[in-house]
């Protein structure tokens, strides 16, 4: 059994770890109240933006553009969006995992970190790390993303990679937050869904002015869209999970002091009642 003083110093030890898990669940409680506003006011826009160019290039005929058909590369380009910061559970482990299984081998990827957890594993990992956006997490603005947007628009057409990826953190709600996979370039067209949207397939996109043109200024703002959307969503997960984190840490302090209060009062006693019967046989051994 433990001394007295060697759980006094270990229950010590935990309370003010307790405090600090604490502190940083009520720092992560209040930046999650403004990121997830953000997040919510965002993800229809978000969402529509996703669907509306989809549908839109699905009536547009056979349009030849690389924003369509593809790059001239075999390489892959993939937006990491993780945290600076780690004590956040499985936030991290998950977007990364997540990567790994993307079917992209690391020969094939460039990736364009968003955090430094992200680009540290990958990077340990064997992926090429294109560039470090790491300072955006601390505040994700939309020229943030418009800055990804023209990188990774830059060497698509420079031929440096021939598709685009985003891996993010999609903010379900405060305690579900999935690890989300998506394409970005060369736009997926939707399928068709039935005989529903026969009459749509009909009626063809007109543009004006020609298509390409027109593409060269749409897909750009939707790739950036894309981009902040995964970077608020990320942003308000990574809040999220932190606050998840540091309450249940919190508990677990709570019931590892309440263990340890009981085990210190058990040694206590003991020890009283070890000094009282040393105490007693030595008065019987005097008389």
């Amino acid at each position: 059994m433990a001394s007295m003083r060697d759980i006094k110093r270990r229950k010590e030890s935990i309370q003010s770890t307790g405090q600090i898990t604490k502190a940083m669940k009520l720092v992560s409680t209040v930046k999650l109240q403004k990121a997830k506003t953000r997040a919510e006011n965002t993800k229809p826009y978000f969402h529509n933006m996703y669907e509306a160019v989809g549908s839109m290039l699905k009536k547009s005929g056979n349009i030849l553009h690389p924003y369509i058909s593809g790059g001239k590369s075999e390489k892959k380009g993939i937006i990491v969006v993780s945290s600076n910061r780690g004590l956040a559970g499985g936030y991290n482990s998950n977007l990364i995992k997540l990567v790994l299984s993307s079917g992209i081998g690391k020969e094939d990827a460039i990736v364009y970190a968003v955090g430094r957890k992200g680009k540290d594993a990958l990077a340990r990992r064997g992926y090429v790390i294109e560039e470090d956006y790491s300072e955006v997490m601390n505040e994700p603005l939309f020229s943030d993303a418009a800055a990804i947007g023209r990188k990774v628009l830059k060497d698509f057409a420079e031929g440096r990679i021939g598709e685009i990826y985003l891996a993010y953190t999609e903010f379900k709600n405060t305690v579900s937050h999935i690890p989300t996979f998506i394409k970005l370039l060369p736009v997926a067209v939707p399928e068709e869904a039935g005989e529903e949207e026969t009459s749509d397939k009909l009626t063809l996109m007109n543009y004006e002015p020609e298509a390409e043109e027109a593409l060269e200024l749409i897909i750009p703002k939707y790739v950036n869209s894309l981009i902040y959307g995964g970077l608020v969503q990320a942003y308000a997960s990574e809040n999220g999970a932190r606050m998840q984190a540091m309450d249940s840490a919190t508990n677990n302090a709570e019931e590892m002091i309440s263990d340890l209060s009981l085990k210190y009062n058990r040694a206590r006693q003991s020890s009283i009642t070890q000094e009282l019967t040393e105490i007693i046989a030595g008065a019987n051994a005097i008389n």
